[in-house]
């Protein structure tokens, strides 16, 4: 991973491949941003009139290089757009600073060092900038021979270049308690949040349900987490019907991972729940040509669990994390669930399958019922559930529906302090009778239209008694199939990770809903 370091020096003096500075859209014309006056004054002041010469307009992603002025130790500087100047005494938005420091870092792919010169007005800006250049200069080669053949050995994004080794961080405080920890807390969420991205893009042919237990039970032990796997036979004793009944067509076996983080200050619990379908061919219910390509990415929601609670345990917050990761491969084969057949759940319920390609719900549901057993003060599951809410949001926006209103407003508010852009929805309770079966106690499909709304209310009926729940829907935003954009990359993303560790923080803090 990139290495981040806080610095006072001047940025003429600093030995770098490049400088980094921040440019605003003003109304009449891009604007040199705080942070780097040293920058422009070497320009004589100029350097606002050079960029928009050279068609920079200080829009959000925007990237212009120029040679460094005379004098400058470092040959480039590298102007990001930071979007509309702020207005009179604000500063600019964190999510506009995270995203242009991950929009440079992607263009410095190659460097061994850039400084950043970007406005930082306190520590939390510090923190978001080097969170952004973290998750910026993400990427993922360990299958691209191009990564074996670097002489550096650090592995190589798919044009020959490795990810920027270095970043220094201009205008930080070293020494500042605040400006430490902001930076520690933003390596810790990056690094796991990029685990989370590494195991989204890893093929399915090597990321079974049995190895993604494995990768879980390393970081647990590596960091103090206690875990538990079921596997197919303790799931058979145990009752999980949900979960042995989507994993039946597959030659690799369901597992339900329990990873738990405690504190001996924590006054609170939380439970995360993950949906971890390793690869998703939609079962008997099979998906039509063209919507296989990316099924690795179903277990994205699991992902994001996994690596929740292991920041959490690397931050060390005074708050009770348990993660929760409802794995299994939906596969067509003599052995699968068919359409038709019912389930006996975990909880004991029975669910009438009328399509096994609405499979996350079914493990999830077993999960959810696991997870409530121990009386948590919450729970939040996270899944790519439904292209219904790919429809309703698009690709970049995630659903939160919830037990409780107040909830919810709080989980979305923890998204927006995160940078991930969710939106509430609602749980109506009109459609849950289209969920009514004559042959079970509920039926895993419903009404069509509102089919996002509809398995967040199947979800619902698998939640204890009293317990607050809310369920993060991340079908569109958890795999970038288009070009990378921001600190964004093409491929998996890591969506949710951050709202949960968010989530995390604030329950320990005591302010949250």
């Amino acid at each position: 991973m990139t290495a981040l370091t806080l610095s006072t020096a001047a940025a003429p003096g600093l030995r770098a491949d490049a400088i980094v500075i921040g440019v605003a859209k003003g109304a009449g014309g891009p604007l040199v941003a705080p942070g780097a006056e040293a920058v422009d004054k070497a320009y004589d002041g100029r350097l606002a009139a050079v960029l928009e010469t050279l068609g920079a307009s200080g829009s959000e992603g925007e990237v212009t290089k120029l040679p460094a002025p005379s004098g400058f130790k470092a040959p480039v500087v590298v102007a990001v757009g930071l979007g509309a100047e702020p207005e009179k005494d604000a500063g600019f938005d964190p999510e506009a600073l995270r995203r242009a420091a991950g929009a440079a870092a992607r263009a410095l792919a190659g460097a061994k060092k850039a400084a950043f010169a970007l406005p930082l007005a306190e520590a939390a800006d510090a923190g978001v900038v080097a969170e952004g250049v973290l998750l910026g200069a993400y990427s993922f080669d360990a299958y691209k021979e191009s990564a074996k053949d670097t002489k550096d050995g650090k592995g190589a994004k798919g044009n020959g270049k490795a990810p920027l080794a270095e970043a220094a961080l201009l205008g930080g405080k070293p020494r500042d308690k605040a400006y430490k920890a902001a930076v520690e807390r933003a390596a810790a969420v990056a690094e796991e949040l990029n685990r989370a991205r590494d195991l989204v893009n890893t093929p399915p042919n090597d990321l079974n349900p049995e190895a993604f237990a494995a990768v879980a039970q390393t970081a647990a032990k590596e960091h103090g987490i206690k875990v538990q796997v079921l596997d197919e036979k303790a799931l058979v004793k145990g009752g999980y019907g949900g979960i042995l009944g989507v994993g039946a067509g597959s030659a690799s076996g369901p597992r339900l991972v329990k990873l738990s983080y405690t504190s001996p200050k924590a006054k609170k619990s939380l439970a995360f729940v993950g949906k971890g379908i390793t690869y998703d061919s939609g079962g008997i219910s099979l998906k039509p040509a063209g919507h296989n390509e990316t099924m690795k990415c179903d277990m994205a929601g699991a992902a994001a669990v996994f690596a929740a609670v292991v920041a959490a345990a690397r931050l060390g917050l005074e708050v009770n994390v348990t993660g929760w990761l409802a794995l299994a491969e939906n596969m067509p084969s003599g052995s699968a669930t068919r359409p038709g057949d019912v389930l006996r759940m975990y909880s004991g319920k029975t669910v009438e399958v009328l399509n096994t390609d609405a499979e996350g719900r079914l493990v999830l549901a077993d999960a959810l019922w696991a997870a409530s057993q121990d009386k948590p003060d919450a729970i939040i599951d996270v899944a790519t559930l439904t292209g219904a809410m790919m429809l309703a949001l698009g690709s970049r926006t995630y659903g939160i529906m919830a037990n409780d209103d107040a909830f919810r407003s709080a989980v979305h508010e923890a998204a927006e302090e995160s940078g991930e852009p969710a939106w509430p929805m609602p749980l109506p309770e009109h459609l849950r009778k289209g969920m009514d079966s004559p042959t079970a106690d509920i039926a895993n499909m419903g009404e069509r239209m509102g089919g996002g709304l509809v398995a967040g209310l199947f979800l619902r009926e698998f939640v204890g008694e009293g317990i607050t729940w809310a369920h993060l829907d991340i079908a569109g935003p958890a795999f970038n199939e288009g070009a990378p954009f921001g600190y964004t990359p093409k491929g998996g993303t890591g969506t949710a990770v951050r709202t949960l560790v968010r989530v995390a923080e604030r329950v320990a803090l005591g302010d949250l809903g």
